[in-house]
């Protein structure tokens, strides 16, 4: 019985690690002011309509 209690702590381990590289993306991502959102964006949209469509 004892390998369960190890897959246990292995499974916790792993979900505690997911949840902070969701929650680091998530700062990173709520970091940015709007405007630089919407710069960002302008910047994409500019950069895929100088590419030649396949």
């Amino acid at each position: 019985m004892r390998w369960w209690k190890i897959l246990g702590v292995a499974g916790l381990a792993g979900v505690a690690a997911t949840g902070a590289v969701i929650a680091r993306g998530e700062r990173r991502r709520r970091a940015y002011t709007p405007d630089e959102i919407r710069e960002r964006l302008h910047a994409r949209a500019a950069e895929a309509g100088d590419r030649p469509r396949s």
